[in-house]
């Protein structure tokens, strides 16, 4: 896992910013189906903004899942912010 910049946070949250989030993690939490969604996307895009519901936010909050779910796809955490949060993972050429 790379160690990300200010400047790199920066002009990752500028670029996703507007962006709606293309992954949300529902009522059945994190699954291995999701995470290989997440890696796939990753590996496409390099960046991805996944939405956490309501329904999902039982016992842990979003920072928890957030740093749970880049760990596990070896991606960076770029911010978190309320229930929306997104994740940084350089393309291997």
């Amino acid at each position: 896992m790379s160690r990300l910049t200010a400047r790199m946070k920066r002009r990752i949250k500028r670029r996703l910013s507007g962006e709606k989030p293309i992954i949300q993690i529902g009522k059945n939490g994190v699954s291995q189906k999701l995470l290989k969604e997440i890696e796939k996307q990753l590996d496409k895009k390099e960046m991805v903004k996944i939405k956490i519901l309501q329904s999902a936010l039982d016992e842990e909050g979003a920072k928890e899942i957030a740093s749970k779910i880049a760990e596990e796809t070896v991606s960076s955490l770029v911010e978190v912010r309320g229930h929306t949060f997104m994740l940084y993972k350089r393309r291997s050429d």
